[in-house]
Parts: C-alpha cells; structure tokens; sequence
C-alpha cells in the first residue's frame, strides 16, 4: 500500500486519514454530568445539573457553540488543534522543568572514563543523525494503533516536529515555531552544553556528514574548552527552566545586545541540544536518574548545562546517568520514545569505529557561543537560580518497579492491561483518601489528521463502586460481587478509551466550546464558570501509559500542586511506576501511594485467582461482550 504510506507521511495536505470529528452536543453533556457527579457535593451537583440543561436546551448557548464548532471543522484540518495546544501548553505560565518537559530515563551506562562517555554520546549524535535523516526523507513506516481498535494507521506530523521546533517564551503565551520548509535551509549545528557553557557543533562541514569518530574528536575539543573557566560566562541556560512570562521578561533584556541574539539564534536554530552532565554525586538508583533527567538537580548540580525551550535535548551524564528530555508542546511521549528507542538499538547494534586517524578531517574547533551580561541579566539568573532550586527541594519522586505480575498475567483475565492498571490506580487513590479525583490518562487522537490527545476521564462510577467493595471495612461484598465490579469498572475504562480515542471524548470538545463563545465575544457561559468545571479541570491524578521495548522508562512532575504524576510502563512480568508529588503539599506523598498501589495490585490478584478457582467453567466471554457500552457512547 505505497499510496497510503505517501499520503499519511504527508500530514498537512493528507486525504487519507479522516479529520477530527465534533461529537454529539447531548452526547458530551450527559457524559460530563457523569463525570462530575462524583467529584463534587450533592448541593452543587444539582446547581450543575441545571445549568447544563439550560446551556443544552433546544435554541440554548450550547446549540448556537455547537454549530460554529461544526462550521469550524469544516474550515480547518483539525479544529481542536491550537485550541488544544494554547490551552494546555503554550499558555500555561509555569516552568518547563518538572511541570511540563517528560524524560526518558535510560538505562545506567557503564562507562569507565569521560572518553567512554564522549563515545558515547558521539554514537548518539549519529544515531540522532540516522534518525533525521529518515525523517526528511519521510521513510520513516506508518506507526498503527495498537490496544484498542488496533491496527488503523497513525497521523505521522508528529515526527517532523522531533527536530524542527522551539518553545519561544512569551509575557501572556508563547509562541511554538516549527521550521517544516525545505531541507535545504535545515540546522546543520546541535548545541553541546557543557560546564554550563555552550557551544556549536557543527554536524556538517564541506556538505558532508561528519563521521562518528569526528564528532567525538570535536566532543574533546569542547570539553577540554570548557575546562577554561576565564572564557567562561554566567549559566545562562538556568533562565530558560524559569516561569515562562519570568524568561520572556530575561529574553527581552538579553536580545538588546547583538551578541545574545547571535548566541540566541543559534541556540533557537538547532538541530538539538547535547548536555554533557558533571557526575551528580548521586546514588544511580532509579528514582535518582529521573529527578536528574526531569531538573538536573537545580543550579548546584546540572540544572543549568540545560536549554528547556528546545524540543529534544539528549542527557549523557559523565556517571552514566544518561536520557532525554523533552520540550512537550510539539509531539507527545510515544514519538519520544520511538525516537529513543531507535537511538538505543544504534548504540547497541553499531560497533565503535575503528578509523585510521588519516581518514579523520582536520576540522575547524568547535564555536564557544558569547554572552553579554550587566547588573540586571545577573540579577535575573540569580533570581532563576533560586526557582529552579525550590523547585528541586518541592519534588517527590518515587520510580517503583511492580515485580508480582504484568501485562501478561493480565491479558490471562482477558482484559486490556491499561484499563486494569487504571482501575487498579483508582483503588490506589482511594485507600490514600477515601475518595476519587478528577484523573486525565491521555489518549491519542492520531488516527485522525493533526490529531494530539484528549483525555479519558478514569474516576468512573464504575471504578467507585468497585473500590468501595474492595475496602469495605466490614467486608460485606462476596467475591462473585466484587469481580463483578471490577468488570463493570474495567468495561467502562475500556469503552470510554474507545470513545477518546475515536474523537468522542468530552475534554475537547467543551474546550472547543469555551473557545468558540470567546471568539464571538459572548458573556462566559455559566457552565465554563461553574465550580464543578473548575473542579473537573482539576488534575489531581494525572496518567499516562508509556510502553517502551528497550529498557527504559518515562516520568514526568504532577500538573497541579496538590496532586500527583503517574506514568507507568508495562512489560510482560512487570510494571515500572514514576510516582511523583510536591513535598509541600502534606496531602501527598509519593511513597505512600506507591505502597496503596503495591497493596492494591495484590489484592486485585487475589481476587482475580480466588475467582478463577470458584468458577471451574469460564464464564462465556461473549455474554461479556454483550454488556451495553459504558460512557462515552
């Protein structure tokens, strides 16, 4: 099928996959009433009720909204998309670092010396290098869905943004710039930090590739450069993990000198950014190989050999502690990881090479890049410095590897594995508090074109029944009840993904509403101010699947103070979880929900296999499938 591949690798123009569709308008407010009615007071809950029904009332606000957003789809290739990514990205105002930038955490390196870790990291630009290159050839292979409704072909812009983007700061929003035009003008230079010094690494010299042995030389180069601190300058790169109107209030005093704008444009123009990280003085365990990837462990240690408004910056830590971090806004973790993933297997797969040194050019050193800085600029990384460090002491990160079971124990109870696992989260969250939370586990939109995410809403009535039958004090529930509930809680799960990821989830689409009333300079509809919106909008526990095939795992911070980020990655036999939280929120603590979510998995074991036991014949599965659907339909 040459002609789908052409067409679904050429995005923006791309006849192939369907657009974004616009659900029913009755459809998404009898969901969300759903959703909300366990997260808010009986009181409230009926004051919601009612505006919901006046805001969907035939010939109400909610009609007029919904046929603009129709008209909408119709003009564009995907109408959520810069409503989506203003609102979840571009216009929030705090720092990257930890409240939006995931990593990927790889595996500890064994290197014995700086020389291992340089070729290394060398291996790794020409891996990034490969990787490119199939990119602006567009050969990269049409990515299918894979779960739920497998098999439909993926939306692949994603990937043309790996390379091309940068996160410009703003004083209200920022600015996401993608330089998608020819190859012909494309960065030929990664940034290397070092020392929190930066330099240009020139990739290309007489139009050919440098080789692998080359940039290891240029590598040495640099850091014997970097060694000599009376060229040194200020860590500039600290402003950059800083609020985001805070550094576009430093950008602007900084490109008043022709100095920093030359520096700046080099840095907004490349290809990538390689961080050669000091050695952190740190146990290598996991939980500390995440906190160093997510913020480099603030100004004492790395935090400053960074450049966060880059989309991809490639970690390699002179201890071994190496991985990526990226910028978020321009393409979700499962590019990050197919990307990571193809740099691991080039490491491994690529023996170093062995060149006869006649046939390494005589390059030119690599550019240290210059700064001009006054009383003012120092005042402001100084003021930087502190945030990134309060930021550092906030984080509680605990990366828990689950070992009792994993997804193929699961599958075994012939149910989706993430749907399990977020049910089993619920639980987790309500042995912590005694209730349940408004939870975001994003889902891929991909299958439609520009497609990013939406969000399925976890804390089901479902799921509360059943953990209440599973924490039951008085333990009135029989087994044959409690599983019958966790069945009811994984099939809502499970069909309220199907529903998000077929363009039917609620998020969206109310966001697409609340938009389009901005737009027409309507009065803020009462259903956007409610508490209960506010409240639903609150992400206290935010999921999110990232499988990898290579070792490795994915983390990221919690997106509201008093909340927490879990991201989890299932393999065959186990289950790797990046719990983290904010210290100074007392309510949270990542170390406990680690063990209610260790206790919970157990006991849902145990119940899965007492049942198993009690029922000699199996239940026939197709009187399953005949449960209605759930939400979202």
């Amino acid at each position: 099928m040459p002609n789908l591949e052409k067409h679904a690798a050429d995005g923006r123009n791309s006849q192939v996959l369907p657009k974004v569709p616009v659900p029913p308008l009755k459809q998404t407010l009898d969901t969300y009433l759903k959703c909300v009615q366990l997260l808010v007071k009986e009181e409230q809950f009926k004051k919601t009720k009612a505006i919901v029904e006046k805001f969907g009332a035939p010939g109400g606000v909610g009609e007029v909204l919904q046929k603009k957003l129709v008209e909408q789809r119709e003009k564009t290739i995907n109408w959520v998309y810069d409503y989506w990514l203003e609102d979840m990205y571009l216009n929030n105002r705090l720092a990257l670092p930890v409240n939006s930038s995931p990593a990927m955490v790889f595996p500890k390196q064994p290197f014995r010396d700086r020389k291992d870790a340089l070729r290394f990291a060398a291996r790794l630009i020409s891996g990034v290098l490969e990787y490119k290159a199939l990119i602006d050839k567009r050969a990269l292979p049409v990515d299918f869905a894979r779960g739920q409704l497998a098999g439909t072909p993926l939306c692949m812009e994603q990937y043309y943004r790996l390379f091309t983007s940068y996160r410009y700061p703003g004083l209200k929003t920022d600015t996401l710039r993608v330089n998608m035009n020819a190859a012909s003008k494309a960065p030929e230079h990664m940034i290397v930090a070092c020392k929190n010094q930066f330099f240009v690494l020139d990739v290309v010299a007489n139009s050919k590739q440098l080789s692998e042995m080359e940039i290891l030389v240029q590598l040495e180069k640099i850091v014997k450069m970097s060694e000599n601190s009376k060229d040194g300058f200020p860590p500039f790169g600290i402003l950059t993990s800083d609020g985001r109107t805070e550094w576009a209030r430093a950008r602007e005093a900084l490109t008043k000198d022709q100095v920093n704008r030359e520096s700046l444009g080099l840095i907004e123009n490349c290809l990538g950014v390689l961080c050669l990280d000091e050695p952190c003085s740190l146990q290598p365990s996991d939980t500390n190989r995440a906190l160093m990837m997510l913020h480099g462990g603030g100004g004492e240690k790395n935090g400053a050999n960074r450049w966060y408004d880059k989309s991809m910056q490639f970690i390699v830590g002179m201890d071994g502690i190496c991985g990526v971090v990226c910028e978020h806004s321009p393409f979700e973790g499962i590019v990050m990881v197919q990307c990571s993933e193809h740099l691991i297997k080039y490491i491994k797969g690529n023996p170093p090479e062995m060149v006869k040194s006649s046939s390494i050019r005589e390059l030119p050193p690599p550019k240290r890049l210059q700064w001009k800085s006054d009383h003012q600029i120092q005042a402001l990384i100084e003021a930087a410095g502190n945030r990134l460090q309060r930021l550092v002491n906030n984080l509680d990160m605990d990366v828990f590897t689950f070992k009792a079971y994993g997804k193929e124990y699961i599958k075994k109870q012939k149910v989706s594995p993430d749907a399990f696992i977020q049910v089993a989260m619920q639980l987790a969250f309500f042995k912590c508090r005694g209730r349940l939370v408004s939870t975001y586990e994003s889902a891929s939109t991909r299958r439609f074109q520009e497609g990013r995410v939406d969000n399925i809403r976890s804390a089901t009535p479902e799921a509360l029944a059943f953990v209440k039958s599973m924490t039951d004090e008085r333990d009135t529930f029989p087994d044959s009840e409690k599983i019958k509930r966790l069945k009811d809680a994984i099939n809502a799960q499970t069909n309220y993904t199907i529903a998000a990821i077929s363009g039917m989830g609620i998020d969206n689409h109310l966001l697409g509403l609340l938009r389009i009333a901005k737009e027409l300079n309507m009065e803020k509809p009462e259903i956007f101010s409610d508490e209960s919106y506010v409240t639903s909008n609150h992400f206290i526990l935010s999921t999110s699947q990232v499988p990898t095939t290579e070792e490795m795992f994915c983390c990221y911070g919690p997106v509201v103070p008093n909340g927490y980020g879990a991201c989890y990655n299932p393999q065959s036999d186990h289950i790797i979880f990046c719990v983290s939280s904010f210290w100074e929120d007392t309510e949270t603590s990542s170390a406990v929900f680690v063990t209610a979510l260790n206790e919970g998995l157990l006991e849902i074991r145990e119940l899965c296999n007492r049942s198993s036991a009690a029922v000699t014949k199996p239940a026939d599965s197709s009187q399953r499938a005949s449960h209605p659907p759930k939400s979202g339909k």
